[in-house]
C-alpha cells in the first residue's frame, strides 16, 4: 500500500502544469455571500440583524420572484444585488425534454431590496450536452454556484465553460475547461472559488482537472489533472495551516488533498474512508479540516499542512458517520448536519456523538395534497415523476447554513427545518412555501437578517423589519 501511494503522489505532482502570473488581493463586504456556502465556505452569515425563525407565503417574506428556468445552483449576494443561474430551452420535462439545440444558460441579477430583475444574460450551450435523463435529471444544467470578488461574477456552466461578467452584465471572457462527462455520467456540480487573482475551477467531470484561470483575462494559469478526481462533486475550500501557508483543500473519493493554490501541485494528502464518490465539501476551523462523507463513507478530522502522505501524522480522528450530500456546519466546537431525517451533532475535537435525533415528519397542507396524487408520493413536476424530498424516497441536496445561533436546513421537498445551535437538540420551527411545487436543491444564502431560498421555480427573500421572529 505504501508503495502504491508513493507512486500516486509522484504522479499527482508531475501532472500539474504551470503558467505564472501576478497575484492581487480583493475583498468583499462583511455582509456579502460571494460563493457556495458563503465566506470561507463555512455556511455562516453575518449577524447584524436576526433572521426570522418562522415564515410562509404571507409571513416574513420580503419578496418572491419567478425565475426564468430551473437550477440547483445557490444564490450569491454582492452588495445590493443577488445573482443566481438557471437554464432554459431544454430539459424542462424528463418525459419530453425537447431539442438540445435550444438549451441556454442564464445568469440573473436581482435587486436585493425589491426582488426586481436588474438584468439577465443568456449563454448558448456548447453542444452536445449530456441528455436530460436518469441521475442528470436530478440537478440539470445549472448546478454550479457563481463566485464573485465584488467587482465581477464568475460562472461555471460545465461543458459551456467558465464566464466572467461585470456587475452591469457585460460579458468579459469565456474559457473552456473541458467537455467530458465523467465515468458515471451523473453530470457536474462543483462550484468555483477565488484565490487572489485566480478563479479556481473544479472541472472534475469535464476534464478530471482542477484548473486555475486569471480573473482578468480568463487565461489558464495552471491545471492539475488526475484520474482520482473522477466521481467528485465536492467544492474545495481555502485553509490556512498553522505555518501560515494557504492550501486548496479537496475532498475526493477515499482521500483529502491539500493543493498549492499558486502552482496546482499537491502538497499533502491523507487517506480517508473507502468511498466510490464524494459530494460533500470540507469544512475547516483553526487549521483543522473536517469531512463527513456519503452513503458508503465516514467522517474524518485532519490537521492541514505537512508534505506528502500525512495519514499517520495529521489525522485526529475517524468515525462511521455520514452526511451523504450536504456539508456540515462548524460552530463552537461542534459539527452539525441533517441526514435522512436525523439531526446530528458531534464533538469536533473527538468525533464523539453529542446527539443524534430523529426528526418527526410534519404534516402540512402541501404534503397532504401530494398524498392525494395517484401513487401518493412526493413527485416533482419538473423532475418528470422522479421522487424527491429527504425522508420520502429522495435525497436532500442542499447544505445547512447558520446565523444568530440558529441552523437552517432546506429539504428538497421545500421544508426548512430551524434548529438551535448548541449541544442540546432543540427544534425551533419548520417552514414551507405552500404555493411552490418545485424542488429545493440549492443551499440558501444568509446575511444581515435575510435568508435567500431558491427553488426550481422561484427565489425568495425571507426577512422581517421587526427583528426576525
Amino acid at each position: 500500500m505504501h508503495n502504491v501511494i508513493s507512486i500516486h503522489w509522484v504522479r499527482k505532482v508531475i501532472t500539474a502544469s504551470v503558467v505564472f502570473g501576478g497575484l492581487l488581493v480583493s475583498t468583499g463586504l462583511s455582509s456579502d455571500w460571494l460563493r457556495f456556502r458563503g465566506p470561507g465556505g463555512a455556511g455562516f452569515g453575518s449577524d447584524e440583524r436576526p433572521v426570522p425563525t418562522e415564515w410562509s407565503d404571507t409571513k416574513n417574506v420580503k419578496w418572491a420572484v419567478d425565475l426564468p428556468g430551473p437550477g440547483s445552483s445557490s444564490p450569491i449576494l454582492v452588495g445590493d444585488r443577488v445573482f443566481v443561474t438557471c437554464w432554459t430551452g431544454y430539459g424542462l420535462d424528463q418525459r419530453n425534454p425537447g431539442d438540445q439545440a435550444n438549451l441556454k444558460r442564464n445568469l440573473v441579477c436581482i435587486d436585493r431590496a425589491t426582488g426586481k430583475t436588474v438584468w439577465s444574460r443568456e449563454v448558448d450551450a456548447v453542444l452536445p450536452e449530456d441528455p436530460y435523463r436518469g441521475m442528470f435529471a436530478q440537478h440539470g444544467y445549472a448546478s454550479h454556484t457563481p463566485v464573485s470578488d465584488g467587482e465581477r461574477v464568475y460562472v461555471f456552466f460545465g461543458k459551456t465553460g467558465v464566464l466572467a461578467f461585470d456587475l452591469n452584465g457585460t460579458r468579459l471572457w469565456q474559457t473552456s475547461v473541458g467537455t467530458g462527462s465523467g465515468a458515471r455520467n451523473w453530470g457536474t456540480a462543483s462550484s468555483p472559488i477565488l484565490y487572489k487573482n485566480l478563479v479556481i475551477v473544479p472541472a472534475f467531470a469535464e476534464s478530471l482537472s482542477l484548473v486555475s484561470l486569471d480573473k482578468e483575462t480568463g487565461a489558464k494559469v495552471w491545471e492539475m489533472s488526475d484520474d482520482y478526481l473522477d466521481s467528485t462533486w465536492s467544492t474545495p475550500i481555502l485553509v490556512e495551516a498553522k505555518d501560515g501557508r494557504t492550501d486548496i483543500v479537496l475532498a475526493i473519493p477515499s482521500e483529502v488533498w491539500g493543493v498549492d493554490p499558486e502552482t496546482g501541485k499537491v502538497r499533502w494528502y491523507c487517506e480517508t474512508y473507502e468511498s466510490e464518490s464524494t459530494c460533500e465539501s470540507p469544512v475547516a476551523h483553526d487549521g483543522i479540516v473536517y469531512v463527513v462523507g456519503g452513503r458508503n463513507g465516514g467522517a474524518i478530522a485532519v490537521r492541514a499542512g505537512g508534505e506528502g502522505n500525512v495519514t499517520k501524522t495529521h489525522v485526529l480522528w475517524t468515525i462511521e458517520k455520514r452526511a451523504r450530500i450536504n456539508t456540515p456546519i462548524y460552530h463552537d466546537g461542534h459539527l452539525y448536519w441533517i441526514y435522512q431525517g436525523t439531526a446530528h451533532c458531534i464533538d469536533a475535537e473527538t468525533g464523539e456523538t453529542v446527539y443524534e435525533t430523529r426528526l418527526t415528519r410534519a404534516a402540512t397542507a402541501r404534503q397532504d395534497a401530494r398524498a392525494e396524487r395517484p401513487g401518493g408520493d412526493a413527485r416533482s413536476p419538473r423532475a418528470g415523476g422522479q421522487r424527491v424530498g429527504g425522508g420520502r424516497g429522495g435525497q436532500d441536496y442542499s447544505s445547512p447554513v447558520a446565523a444568530g445561533g440558529k441552523l437552517y436546513f432546506v429539504t428538497r421537498s421545500g421544508e426548512t427545518i430551524v434548529l438551535a445551535l448548541g449541544p442540546e437538540f432543540k427544534e425551533l420551527a419548520r417552514n414551507r412555501f405552500g404555493s411552490d411545487t418545485g424542488d429545493f436543491s440549492a443551499t440558501p444564502a444568509i446575511s444581515n437578517g435575510e435568508l435567500f431560498i431558491r427553488s426550481s421555480e422561484r427565489l425568495y427573500c425571507v426577512g422581517s423589519p421587526e427583528g426576525g421572529q
